[in-house]
């Protein structure tokens, strides 16, 4: 009984009724813009910019030539589209297909859009401004942005896409604005944000109401709060703030499909997550929000409950449970997948935890997912990424490790450019994630410290007071552990530079002098117009277990697998270069762990040995990166006589 009415006093609140207090949030961050990639980084961007990226459009055009925000907005006749993909065991109903196009769409140009500047691509950024401006050609007086005519919006019962396609459309707006300082653009966003803060009043409305049915449409339209708190971020204005806060409140009491975030099973020791993968790894960023805004310890204790649960769907390479539902499972290298959405968002969750507490797991999270899951969902060798994907991935035929689950055709497991047959989503975010991951590259904490919390080849430009500072990290991590911080300023200028010392690093190796600050190091001088810092982070061969008590490798932030060979088979064709493909195991052995391995590192490769459980053998095998595999073993069982 006690633990139902301390429930019920919680669940109270959240209301913005309550009274609040907010938390100072650790970090600030940059302005989008002022963090450009460089070396390796940069080359990939560009790649993907070159390749599916930049082709998606004529890939898929019936997709995303759809005028769903504009003259073609969804009314009460409108049907569900064919948008080209395999139904057969989907369970969720057609509503949902009605909005698909407003999310390939807007998380297309979310990724375009900050590629294009983050590359300085001119003629990308032509494209870019002639769609937001074609954007704003749509907006009503009253400042709605959408895809739903007059009839319909804020009057749902049921499955929409309402607050979703809100979403993913002025994240991309935000991202232009914030590239262009663009007056036009920024009045335009927040006189839609505006409207919906009308249309939903706070504490007076159930914007999450949606019937008893499937409503992943609706579940997604939580990620609103990513709008919010970045309009908080840039104005200080604690009106969005509460009213992100608001949103989780009402989604944290209504009836959803989607109830992993939900206050009362986040409080439940004994619940497990099983929603939708990528909604579970989206909501923790509404989550880490409006504990931030209502301030109880209580919510405060919700995000690490939180945070520990997504930490046992995760697998070794930093890839979390999303084939598509996590169904209470704990992460399993072989039988686990995860989807490329699920990584993006659950990278993007991070950042916000990072930002708002500080923490540097937060930051050593965000580097697993993008150097191991995502690098290792890539196809090396064409334009293409993985739907679904596994740490031991030991064929991509389009089933999970040949594992026919329950009686649904499959085929998620294999490598595309665009996946049109499951749903033109991965690819988009495949887009994303690069922007998103160096946009938490440096914060800012306080008014002069600079905090490099990621660590990856990048420039920087900021100001601390009225000095310019540039800083370039010269670097190859995460395939070196070496880095030269070239600082360039307007003049002469003494702050702070943190610089993060990942939990893998045995010692940091630099002629400056530093403090410590819990798993930061501290620079603080006076630096001269042209400076540097050289570091370099010792690491070792690591020998890791996972949930599943197997043993994998690891050497600096990297994740090591035994590469499979295998036959490359084309599929379907979408444009010269641009097909789907299969792979076959041209070798069906599987290695076990022994503890006199010898494992070595030299130039990128983890020499060892293993057991071959074939012939009981030992063997001298190497590791390589995840990143650069396709199929590959990445867990080793221990060895049984």
């Amino acid at each position: 009984m006690k633990h139902i009415l301390n429930l019920g006093f919680l669940l109270a609140a959240l209301s913005l009724s309550a009274q609040t207090s907010p938390i100072q949030e650790k970090f600030q961050p940059l302005q989008f813009g002022s963090i450009k990639p460089t070396g390796w980084l940069k080359a990939q961007m560009q790649k993907d910019m070159d390749g599916f990226i930049g082709h998606l459009p004529h890939l898929v055009p019936d997709l995303m030539n759809d005028p769903i925000y504009g003259e073609e907005r969804l009314h009460k006749k409108s049907k569900a589209k064919d948008l080209g993909n395999l139904k057969s065991g989907d369970a969720e109903g057609d509503d949902q297909y009605k909005w698909w196009n407003s999310e390939t769409q807007s998380n297309w140009w979310d990724g375009y859009i900050r590629n294009a500047f983050l590359l300085d691509n001119s003629d990308a950024k032509k494209v870019a401004k002639s769609y937001i401006y074609r954007i704003l050609s749509t907006q009503d007086k009253d400042g709605y942005l959408g895809i739903y005519d007059k009839e319909l919006r804020y009057k749902f019962k049921s499955e929409n896409g309402e607050l979703w396609a809100k979403t993913t459309l002025l994240r991309s707006m935000l991202a232009y604005y914030e590239a262009t300082n663009d007056a036009k653009v920024w009045k335009s966003i927040k006189m839609a944000v505006n409207e919906v803060m009308l249309s939903y009043p706070i504490n007076q409305s159930q914007p999450f109401y949606a019937g008893k049915d499937f409503s992943g449409g609706v579940a997604h339209g939580l990620t609103f709060t990513d709008i919010l708190d970045r309009l908080y971020l840039l104005t200080g204005d604690q009106t969005y703030a509460k009213y992100a806060a608001f949103l989780y409140s009402s989604f944290s009491t209504s009836y959803t499909s989607e109830k992993d975030v939900q206050l009362t099973n986040i409080l439940d020791p004994s619940y497990k997550l099983q929603s939708h993968g990528v909604h579970t790894y989206e909501h923790f960023r509404p989550l880490i929000v409006a504990a931030y805004s209502i301030g109880t310890p209580e919510m405060l204790s919700a995000v690490k409950i939180y945070g520990e649960r997504i930490k046992e769907c995760t697998t070794p390479t930093g890839g979390a449970i999303g084939d598509e539902w996590i169904a209470g499972r704990i992460a399993d290298a072989e039988h686990t997948g995860y989807e490329y959405c699920s990584l993006h968002e659950l990278l993007d969750s991070y950042a916000t935890l990072l930002q708002k507490s500080g923490e540097a797991s937060a930051a050593e999270a965000m580097e697993r997912i993008f150097y191991n899951a995502a690098q290792g969902s890539r196809n090396p060798d064409a334009s293409s990424i993985a739907y679904l994907k596994t740490d031991n991935s030991f064929e991509m035929q389009g089933l999970k490790n040949g594992e026919v689950e329950n009686g649904r055709t499959q085929t998620r497991y294999k490598y595309s450019p665009v996946h049109k047959d499951v749903a033109v989503c991965c690819v988009p975010n495949a887009g994303r994630i690069s922007p998103y991951f160096l946009q938490s590259c440096w914060l800012k904490e306080g008014e002069n410290t600079l905090v490099a919390a990621i660590l990856a080849p990048n420039k920087m430009e900021t100001k601390l007071s009225d000095v310019t500072v540039r800083i370039e990290e010269a670097t190859s991590y995460p395939f070196s552990n070496h880095f030269s911080f070239k600082i360039k300023a307007s003049k002469n200028v003494h702050f702070r530079l943190k610089i993060r010392k990942p939990s893998w690093a045995s010692a940091a190796i630099t002629k400056e002098k530093y403090h410590i600050d819990g798993s930061f190091l501290v620079f603080e001088r006076q630096f001269s117009k042209n400076d540097s810092i050289d570091l370099e982070l010792k690491s070792e061969v690591a020998v890791n277990k996972d949930y599943a008590q197997n043993r994998y490798f690891s050497y600096g932030p990297l994740i090591y697998a035994k590469p499979i060979a295998a036959k490359m088979q084309k599929g379907r064709a979408y444009a010269p270069g641009f097909e789907d493909y299969t792979y076959t195991p041209l070798d069906s052995s599987r290695y076990s762990f022994i503890p006199d391995n010898n494992a070595q590192f030299h130039e990128g490769i983890i020499r060892l040995t293993l057991r071959n459980s074939s012939t009981n053998h030992t063997e001298k095998v190497e590791l390589v990166p995840v990143g650069k595999t396709i199929l590959r073993q990445v867990t080793f069982k221990e060895h049984s006589n």
